[in-house]
C-alpha cells in the first residue's frame, strides 16, 4: 500500500484535535495527529493496542503511567497494552502515531 499524504482529508475530532489516518495493513496501522495548542486529551488507555508516537513538530506534555514529560521535535514514546495516558499541547504539533493493532474505530 503506498499513501500520499495529500490526498488523505484531515479529519477534524474536536477543535484542537484532527488526525489522517496514513497507511495500514495487517496489524499495523499509522496516523498523523495534529494537535492545537492548549489542548488537553482525555486520560485514555488502549484496550489491547501497543502504540509507537514521533514528535515530527510542536511541544507537547506526555503523560504516561503517571509520570509526566516534555517532549517536542523529534523525540518518541512508546505506550504499552493498557497504560494511561494523555497529552497537554504546549505548542502546536505534528504527532506520528503507529498503533498494533490497528484501531478499528479510527477507521471509520
Amino acid at each position: 500500500m503506498i499513501t500520499l499524504n495529500k490526498k488523505v482529508p484531515l479529519k477534524q475530532i474536536n477543535e484542537k484535535l484532527a488526525r489522517k489516518v496514513l497507511s495500514h495493513g495487517g496489524s499495523l496501522m499509522m496516523a498523523e495527529t495534529h494537535f492545537q495548542k492548549g489542548g488537553i486529551g482525555e486520560l485514555h488507555k488502549h484496550e489491547g493496542h501497543e502504540q509507537l508516537s514521533y514528535v515530527a513538530n510542536g511541544k507537547l506534555e506526555l503523560e504516561l503511567g503517571g509520570t509526566k514529560t516534555v517532549l517536542q521535535q523529534g523525540d518518541s514514546f512508546y505506550v504499552d497494552k493498557n497504560v494511561l495516558h494523555r497529552v497537554v499541547v504546549l505548542e502546536d504539533a505534528v504527532v506520528l502515531d503507529v498503533f498494533t493493532p490497528i484501531l478499528e474505530d479510527w477507521m471509520k
